[in-house]
């Protein structure tokens, strides 16, 4: 019998900052949206409870719950929970699919005969994340990814929901098609035109209204209506890409500024690549335009303003900001612009694991670096650059004493959020 284990922390970055700060806990909890153009990054339960929600803008976040403690959050605090959440994933399977820093697929079909009903396996990864963490878990199990994720957030906070392969379609048939991967607004508003509005009548619909709906892809939502689902567990799946976007405080008309905005990406992007010991090979610059869309169709948020972009590649794949700065430069002179600029995102892609010493240019050093400092850099150069060594020099300095404590100075525009984009390949919509 085949289960899937779908693991989805609870409120995750808020529950992070109310287990640090006491003061926070039983408190309406926001990250981000800290400004009228700030994005809602996660908001705690006593949030919700007002109607906020991820990816709400700011401003209608703090029109609902004007009272909440909005927060900038810290990725790289979180980023170390996650680990020692999926340390604990490891201790009942190999099995393990990241979706996001705060939940995962867990194939656990092969771990029953050692721990157990998938229940008891369920239950023991809640005891253990909670002991090691502090924090809870929701967890669904099911044959399936599809229908494990729905179980998931059925029972939150804190839930723990089994689903057997003869309770699926029940299970699914009252859901609202939003319930379903898959369906955005636009799906849904077009399947309520067809008179559909929940993932049962999805199933029942007419090959006509599928394929109007979808295309070549309506059989497959029609499967998934019915709960089937035969996509495995990857473990240990490559990263596809590393990104950071932040959206402004106001406006940007000028370069000079959107230049500064994406030097400070790009070294954001370089040392995240180089923790996770990678190099890329393709950079993409996405800019977010000032003038919102005139449209009467239903759009999601991230659709309502045009959006420009380009992408260029390295001559060799790289991991060092400067290099990641200067082609984003050459990106952004490459773009007419007609327009102020609400968002700007730098995306480091077609990444290779960097795990071959390369050979030092002749001309990098312009002669021999000076006595006192070979010791340093000996222990950093397998093959690289000068600068590629200062920049892991950097990492180790912001490693041990924090981020402002030496870093390389860009005049960058306020911004609004911060962000931590990963792309693993197909990702499930966020809960």
């Amino acid at each position: 019998m085949r289960w899937i284990l779908h693991a989805d922390m609870d409120a995750f970055y808020a529950s992070v900052e109310q287990r640090d700060h006491p003061e926070y806990r039983g408190k309406p909890v926001i990250i981000g949206g800290g400004s009228a153009r700030g994005v809602v990054a996660a908001a705690s339960y006593e949030a919700r409870k007002y109607g906020v929600k991820s990816a709400m803008p700011g401003y209608e976040a703090r029109r609902r719950c004007p009272h909440g403690i909005f927060l900038h959050g810290n990725m790289k605090k979180y980023a170390a929970v996650s680990r020692q959440i999926h340390e604990v994933f490891s201790d009942y399977t190999d099995q393990i699919e990241g979706l996001a820093l705060d939940e995962a697929f867990l194939d656990i079909s092969g771990s029953v005969q050692l721990f157990g009903h998938p229940l008891n396996i369920g239950r023991a990864i809640k005891r253990d994340i909670l002991k090691c963490t502090g924090l809870n878990v929701s967890v669904g199990i099911a044959p399936n990814k599809l229908v494990a994720k729905i179980a998931c957030s059925l029972d939150k906070p804190n839930g723990l929901f089994l689903v057997h392969d003869d309770e699926k379609e029940e299970l699914l048939r009252p859901l609202p098609l939003r319930a379903l991967w898959g369906i955005g607004p636009k799906a849904e508003n077009r399947l309520a035109q067809a008179g559909l509005s929940t993932i049962g009548g999805l199933a029942r619909a007419s090959q006509a209204t599928l394929t109007d709906v979808f295309g070549a892809h309506g059989q497959e939502m029609a499967a998934r209506a019915r709960g089937e689902d035969d996509r495995p567990v990857v473990p240990g799946r490559e990263r596809k890409s590393i990104g950071e976007e932040s959206t402004f405080s106001h406006d940007i008309f000028d370069r000079q500024e959107l230049r500064a905005a994406i030097a400070g990406h790009a070294e954001e992007v370089a040392a995240r690549a180089r923790r996770a010991g990678v190099v890329g090979k393709t950079l993409t610059l996405k800019l977010k335009l000032a003038t919102r869309r005139a449209t009467k169709e239903p759009i999601a948020i991230h659709e309502l303003y045009p959006i420009k972009s380009k992408q260029m590649a390295f001559d060799e794949p790289t991991a060092e900001g400067l290099k990641i700065r200067d082609l984003g430069w050459q990106l952004l002179d490459s773009l007419a612009l007609d327009d102020g600029v609400r968002l700007c995102g730098l995306t480091l892609s077609n990444l290779h694991h960097e795990d071959q010493p390369r050979q030092l240019s002749l001309l990098e050093w312009r002669g021999a670096p000076p006595p006192d400092q070979r010791p340093l850099l000996n222990q950093f150069s397998h093959g690289r650059t000068k600068s590629e060594m200062v920049s892991r020099l950097l990492d180790q300095v912001q490693e041990k004493y924090g981020d402002t404590m030496i870093y390389r100075g860009h005049r960058a525009p306020e911004k609004t959020s911060t962000s931590d984009r990963k792309k693993w390949g197909t990702q499930e919509d966020e809960d």
